[in-house]
């Protein structure tokens, strides 16, 4: 497990600055903000095939360019836009990625407009305990990028009309977003998470889930 500034930390973020600040002060946090949700599930769709931190370095261009991620805004986006992303060099410019998050925006409304926010169809899904038995090492957390509540969610999602959305796309999503803690033991962080966690109240959506 790497020490950074003299704390030791999981070992998928290194040394890199940018990289460590968001292991410290973001991924793991419980997130039940709409647009924040949209925007990760989006970022990560767009890093299919890279590395986070290749997307992380553009995060605030994708910001940007993709109007602060807002569903509403980003759901009337059309085919000027598609072009006006694709000769954008700030961001990833794949076709079928920005396609993507322009359906999945019109999807996630459809969310808000059945559950009453994204949020409360996102954390509908937290995981049972039993999914991550045992200490967590980076080791099981290698060995398990996905989990049963993933593929199902990652299922329900398809079924709904989302793209780019997998099972190790989705586990990845709920894992920055909190919905489970997979800071390693010994991770200076994992308590707070798990403070974070246990302090949190998520939404409870305005009809029940149907799976």
């Amino acid at each position: 497990m790497p020490a950074h500034g003299g704390r030791h930390r999981c070992a998928w973020c290194g040394d890199d600055p940018l990289y460590v600040r968001y292991h410290d002060e973001e991924w793991g946090r419980p997130v039940f903000d709409d647009v924040r949700l949209f925007e990760k599930i989006c970022l990560e769709g767009f890093q299919s095939g890279l590395s986070w931190l290749t997307i992380l370095r553009k995060r605030e261009h994708f910001r940007s360019a993709f109007r602060g991620f807002d569903p509403a805004t980003v759901s009337r986006f059309d085919a000027h836009d598609v072009a006006r992303l694709l000769n954008d060099a700030g961001i990833v410019r794949h076709r079928g990625k920005i396609v993507s998050a322009i359906n999945n925006a019109a999807r996630a409304l459809e969310l808000q407009a059945e559950f009453g926010s994204l949020a409360a169809y996102a954390w509908s899904w937290e995981p049972p305990r039993a999914e991550r038995p045992g200490v967590v090492t980076w080791d099981a957390v290698k060995a398990m990028p996905t989990t049963a509540t993933s593929a199902a969610l990652s299922k329900d999602l398809k079924r709904r009309g989302w793209t780019f959305v997998g099972p190790t796309t989705v586990y990845a999503f709920m894992q920055a977003m909190g919905l489970v803690n997979d800071h390693v033991e010994g991770c200076f962080v994992r308590p707070a998470a798990s403070r974070a966690r246990r302090a949190s109240v998520p939404p409870v959506p305005a009809t029940a889930v149907r799976r």
